[in-house]
């Protein structure tokens, strides 16, 4: 795409994934774009993208906070293979642990954000439900617990179609009153590439704007409105509709081409249709649902609950060092 051509584009992406934000611009991760650092490393079934919105540059280019955003994409994740999602949770833990550079004293709360009625968007509060607790036990007894535990407490706030107040209202309310030093919100994604529906999580220091990538217009969970740091956590769990069917149109039209050159002609008035036109076509097609229609696998309620468990053992982990099994102050600088 051409410079600055996000602003131009954004309607036509539904995804809170950064490393799908920059592919926007170019596919090819060598390749530099101004104000944005990627770096990529592969261990044993996992792929680790790191992405840093360096300034305000880069926030132009790709429409992302200015922050660190680091992507695990596990294929594997969908075969339930328990060796590997053990690894994808010390995984996980080393690369929050980088990013969230908790002191021995941290306190934290964590958010379990979205609506536990609705499977896909039951990520957050199925975490919550994981997490081990400690805040209340270090106060009242803490001699149970012994040391390596930091002062976790945690919520999940439901959705405002459930309470009819704003999600980062309620959060504010209670950041205000018990002070934690760390703020982790915990939710589910949007992708625009269906390989990526939940065999892939991203953790981000930029914190997070639920329902950002489903069209919704919340106001943002970050350290501007809560006064503290916020790390996201979140796996995309559905897809746009739109963009699957545009995806397909372009893939089908590439390979009846090579199929059947002497039909070429016919094929290539949908390859030389401006995006733009293809895009408006599909929403006139999917009218009334194009703006709501999202896409998740009949396998969802298998797949959250096998990927929060991965995400809660990787953050019990990170937060409490007794569970982590070592030294965790290497992260702490």
């Amino acid at each position: 795409m051409a410079d600055g051509s996000w602003e131009n584009k954004r309607s036509l992406l539904r995804t809170d994934l950064a490393i799908e934000a920059r592919e926007m611009i170019s596919t090819r991760p060598e390749e530099e774009i101004e104000g944005v650092k990627v770096e990529t490393q592969e261990e044993g079934g996992i792929s680790v993208s790191r992405v840093s919105v360096l300034d305000e540059k880069g926030q132009r280019k790709i429409g992302k906070t200015m922050g660190n955003y680091v992507t695990l994409e596990v294929p594997g994740l969908r075969q339930r293979n328990a060796a590997l999602q053990d690894k994808v949770s010390q995984v996980f833990t080393r690369e929050f642990l980088r990013l969230a550079k908790l002191k021995e004293n941290t306190s934290i709360l964590v958010v379990g954000l979205g609506n536990w009625n609705v499977t896909p968007d039951a990520l957050g509060p199925r975490v919550v439900g994981e997490l081990l607790v400690t805040r209340h036990l270090l106060k009242l007894t803490p001699e149970v617990l012994g040391e390596g535990y930091r002062s976790v407490c945690a919520l999940a706030p439901g959705v405002m179609g459930l309470t009819g107040i704003e999600t980062s209202e309620i959060i504010f309310g209670i950041v205000e009153k018990i002070k934690p030093d760390l703020v982790i919100a915990i939710d589910a994604l949007a992708s625009r590439n269906m390989s990526r529906v939940n065999t892939t999580i991203q953790i981000a220091d930029a914190g997070i704007s639920p329902g950002s990538g489903v069209g919704n217009k919340r106001l943002g969970i970050n350290r501007q409105t809560l006064g503290v740091k916020v790390i996201a956590v979140g796996v995309p769990t559905v897809v746009d509709a739109v963009t699957i069917t545009l995806d397909t149109l372009d893939r089908a039209a590439d390979k009846l081409i090579k199929q059947n050159p002497e039909n070429s002609k016919i094929y290539n008035v949908i390859n030389n249709m401006d995006r733009d036109e293809r895009f408006a076509l599909i929403k006139e097609v999917l009218e009334p649902y194009n703006e709501n229609l999202m896409v998740t696998p009949k396998e969802i309620d298998t797949i959250i609950e096998d990927i929060s468990l991965v995400i809660s053992s990787g953050l019990n982990a990170a937060l409490h060092p007794k569970i982590h099994g070592e030294d965790s102050t290497k992260y702490y600088n």
